[in-house]
């Protein structure tokens, strides 16, 4: 079964847009992986492309999207990143079908560029855990 993904937050300008990056990288190519917000910003953070770019990921081809109920259509997994997106609609339509999940991450927006650096770590742990996950067959997808 194709695994589709989405890594989502209210601005989807920082955190999920790394996860998204992050997992294109990490886990299986037949693997859906969106990112997308409840109140996307107008662009993604600069902070968050200089951050990736310092480690060799182009966030270029990336731009905040709006989170719809159309986009959970298919969906095995949905990852909030910890910013309030769980009470936030469409996702209340989602309980019950998705396996929802929250990494908690605080968000760096207003920080400087090193706490950017400590949550793009965070991230990128979090990906190699569910690459690993979804490699040994433990993913709680339904």
């Amino acid at each position: 079964m194709t695994e589709k993904i989405i890594f989502a937050c209210i601005g989807n300008s920082c955190r999920s847009q790394m996860a998204e990056a992050f997992a294109k990288q990490f886990l299986p190519s037949d693997c859906i992986i969106i990112s997308a917000g409840t109140r996307p910003a107008s662009e993604i953070n600069p902070l968050a492309v200089i951050v990736m770019e310092e480690i060799g990921y182009d966030m270029s081809n990336q731009y905040p999207k709006k989170l719809t109920t159309a986009m959970l259509s298919g969906t095995t997994r949905f990852i909030s990143m910890g910013c309030g997106v769980l009470e936030s609609c469409p996702v209340p339509i989602a309980r019950g079908t998705l396996a929802v999940e929250d990494w908690s991450l605080e968000d760096p927006v207003g920080k400087d560029i090193s706490f950017f650096r400590e949550i793009r770590g965070q991230i990128e742990h979090q990906v190699t855990v569910l690459a690993t996950e979804l490699e040994q067959g433990r993913c709680s997808c339904p």
